[in-house]
């Protein structure tokens, strides 16, 4: 650890904060200073072994003058309110994905940040992953054409097959939990979305907890929408909380141009393969521009973060284009409810590739 390390909180002690304190207690220029939870235990079980401490509430992490950077993990409908209060309180900020549930939300998060000069950087940040920066690279440099289509289909299963505690999921549906992920690859590589048109339904309503406690969902688990970008480009983006992504053949990403095709089989893991097809043969295997991470480095946007405040550089996985998906979202539930198409009106620069993917 650096004497001039960046202090970190995590806010939100669930399921995935135990894979960013690992990334984040591995970066020597960061320290872990402490954790947050409602569920004090979760909070302490984090931090003992990491040696950080455990803060009794949201107005204790603000106020340490340790803590640079809060990683808000708390559940979607506590997102908004968490970031809002960290960055009043003057601390940078990383969230988990979706910034808000509105896109009236996000859009003051972002203005609130630039207000009070501070960062905010949101996930999915598997855009910076090698194979996803491999794959950007390609369509940067032309390598399949002018691209016309994109194919991305989000196959999450069944949340509560392996989930304890489902029910928060369902409550926002796999368009606001996982949608995300190829949205923000897609337009890291193609610029702010024009149009959505979109349908939706609930496929199956009645589901079982792991403990056997019955639920119903409303929030639909399945949905379909056809994303129109400048070119034009169209993006048909399909996800759902029903079919696992291990029983389809219809999985990952797909970049379709007038010379090709360039294949990812995941928008999740930064290690899975990644196929060019031309006319003429079959697809062949691209080589990545470094060895990939073994499936997702968590805390690698938050790294990029804390690396862009000390050099005064954009951060890459930023508030703005977080902002942009949620509108995407948003527009994609009007669609799906009006019937009928809905128009986007906000803008964010794409982010810099990695130094390493130039």
């Amino acid at each position: 650890m650096r004497p001039d390390s960046t202090g970190v909180a995590i806010v939100g002690c669930g399921n995935i904060a135990a894979r960013y304190a690992e990334n984040l207690a591995g970066y020597p220029e960061m320290r872990l200073v402490g954790a947050y939870d409602v569920q004090p235990e979760r909070a302490r079980t984090l931090a003992d072994p990491h040696g950080a401490r455990v803060y009794g509430s949201l107005d204790e992490v603000v106020a340490d003058d340790e803590v640079g950077i809060v990683v808000n993990l708390t559940v979607h409908r506590a997102h908004y309110e968490v970031i809002r209060r960290c960055l009043e309180a003057g601390k940078h900020v990383h969230s988990e994905k979706p910034l808000a549930l509105t896109h009236e939300e996000a859009a003051g998060l972002v203005a609130l940040a630039e207000s009070r000069g501070v960062r905010l950087g949101c996930a999915p940040a598997t855009f910076l992953g090698e194979t996803q920066q491999t794959a950007l690279k390609l369509l940067r440099e032309g390598g399949i054409g002018r691209v016309r289509l994109v194919y991305a289909e989000v196959n999450w299963g069944r949340i509560e097959s392996w989930h304890p505690e489902p029910e928060g999921f369902y409550e926002v549906g796999p368009l606001f939990d996982v949608g995300v992920y190829p949205l923000t690859i897609v337009t890291t590589a193609l610029g702010p979305a024009r149009r959505v048109t979109a349908f939706a339904s609930v496929v199956r309503p009645d589901r079982v907890r792991k403990d056997g406690t019955p639920f119903t969902i409303t929030t639909p688990d399945y949905v379909v929408a056809n994303v129109e970008f400048d070119g034009p480009v169209t993006l048909r983006l399909t996800c759902d909380f029903y079919v696992n992504n291990e029983g389809t053949r219809q999985r990952g990403l797909e970049f379709h141009g007038d010379d090709g095709s360039l294949l990812l089989e995941s928008w999740h893991d930064f290690d899975q393969a990644l196929d060019l097809w031309t006319p003429g043969g079959p697809p062949r295997p691209v080589a990545p521009v470094r060895e990939p991470y073994p499936r997702v480095e968590w805390g690698r946007a938050v790294r990029d973060l804390a690396a862009a405040i000390r050099e005064d550089r954009p951060h890459r996985a930023t508030g703005r284009q977080a902002a942009h998906v949620v509108e995407i979202l948003c527009a994609t539930r009007e669609s799906y409810e009006t019937g009928k198409p809905v128009e986007l009106t906000s803008a964010f620069t794409p982010p810099a590739p990695m130094d390493w993917a130039v």
